[in-house]
């Protein structure tokens, strides 16, 4: 056992403890209390590590807390969330969501995985570091939001508003953890998001379907809009936008060559036969990390209850999320799914933007990307899986390349079992530690780089 281990061993309780507390607070998108509640208690966590918190007000949404420990040459950011799902439905979890219980070598409440396990791992690892070896080497600066699982509505305005707080020579996100295989994953950036509704109109109330020879239809107006978006072979066709897709790097290809992909085990998990296309495991990596998307999220019109009833419906709506990768933005999407709809006649199909985010890749050689492979060599024992881009969306951009930082790294308690988002949330006791003794090291390392 190594020192960091014994001195984690030690401090086990406490540390185990603590973290049950932060958890405890209902911090839930509407749950003023809990989400007050949470921040008051991150506020004074921060602070008996050296920190002097402040609050970076939203305009009324939940404040981020910003803090300040440790000093040398290099900055590094820690973004994290205090705010978390909805437990619902609560008669799926085995014990109560907001309190901590401990079963079988793991921690369940809503939370533990994401994100207050990573929260609080990056604090105790502060205080490890300072009994191990002295005053933290690195200027490490901690912004935790209260609005991740609501889209962070307010993150890219704060990075506007404070860049040179913000910026830093690299950035640890959220997330990463064990894999189905248990091999330590890490993610060099995420997708974006462009999300929005399609709205087409008929008459101004539902008509008796007798009137359908004469009558439009809006249902059968939007879903022929939705068919000149993606070919037959699920290629996206709105004009242009493929046009505007950055090609992986070499670096980028290399890594996911090195990626162990089990695309058997996602196509069993999900009940599927092949993946798109019948594409093999390379095929579907790369378009899967490296691709956008056009996806049909949900279809709203008419009757669709249990039963019949013979109706022409007057509007119908779809909802549809467009993953991007670079060089693609919320607001292009916009523009090119407008002007290829309007090519084809569809002026009067309106569009309704709900929600964006840019993507972001960090470069793979940047000095936080290989200060954690080497930090994750170490403590985990193994050669991590590195991943160019994580499938999904985040506000990684904005608190990167947004306020010129040159790269970010996605590192985390998580593990494939972990529940994110579903009842029962839990983390592995084991792998919180462990994640603990891996930020220590990886605090070094960074700061010598």
């Amino acid at each position: 056992m190594t020192d960091i281990e014994t001195i984690i061993a030690a401090d086990r309780e406490r540390l185990l403890a603590d973290l049950a507390a932060f958890l405890g607070f209902s911090s839930v998108d509407g749950d003023t209390a809990g989400l007050e509640g949470a921040a008051a208690w991150l506020e004074e966590r921060l602070r008996a590590v050296g920190g002097q918190p402040r609050r970076l007000e939203t305009g009324g949404g939940p404040a981020a807390i910003y803090a300040e420990v440790g000093s040398g040459a290099r900055a590094l950011l820690s973004y994290t969330h205090y705010d978390v799902q909805p437990a619902d439905p609560l008669e799926q979890w085995a014990s109560r969501p907001f309190t901590a219980t401990v079963r079988d070598g793991k921690l369940y409440a809503r939370g533990a995985a994401d994100d207050k396990g990573d929260t609080l791992a990056r604090i105790h690892a502060v205080e490890v570091y300072r009994r191990a070896f002295g005053e933290l080497p690195v200027h490490l600066k901690f912004f935790v939001e209260g609005e991740e699982e609501i889209g962070s509505p307010h993150l890219a305005p704060l990075a506007e508003q404070y860049p040179d707080l913000l910026r830093a020579d690299g950035a640890l996100w959220e997330g990463g953890g064990y894999d189905g295989n248990e091999r330590y994953t890490l993610y060099c950036g995420v997708k974006g998001i462009a999300y929005v509704e399609l709205v087409a109109h008929g008459a101004s109330h539902d008509l008796h379907s007798a009137y359908a020879p004469i009558a439009p239809n809006p249902a059968w107006r939007l879903t022929r809009a939705l068919a000149t978006l993606k070919d037959d072979a699920d290629n996206i066709t709105v004009d242009g936008l493929m046009e505007h897709v950055r090609p992986p790097s070499e670096e980028e290809m290399a890594a996911m060559r090195r990626i162990p992909f089990d695309g058997l085990q996602l196509k069993t998990g999900w009940g599927l036969p092949a993946f798109i296309n019948d594409m093999d495991d390379k095929a579907a990596l790369v378009r899967f990390l490296t691709q956008p998307t056009c996806t049909i999220c949900g279809l709203r019109s008419g009757f669709i209850e249990e039963g019949r009833k013979t109706v022409l419906p007057a509007s119908a709506l779809v909802k549809l999320d467009f993953r991007l990768v670079p060089d693609l933005t919320p607001e292009l999407v916009h523009r090119l799914l407008r002007a290829h709809l309007d090519r084809r006649g569809f002026t009067d199909v309106a569009i309704r933007p709900m929600s964006s985010m840019i993507g972001t890749r960090s470069d793979m050689s940047a000095p936080v990307v290989q200060a954690a492979m080497a930090s994750a060599r170490r403590v985990y024992g193994h050669e991590p899986v590195v991943y160019p881009s994580h499938g999904g969306s985040g506000p990684m951009h904005a608190l990167v390349q947004g306020v010129g930082t040159p790269g970010g790294i996605m590192v985390g308690v998580g593990y494939s079992g972990m529940r994110m988002h579903a009842p029962d949330e839990n983390i592995r006791l084991d792998d919180y530690f462990r994640h603990i003794a891996f930020l220590v090291d990886f605090y070094r390392e960074f700061a010598a780089a």
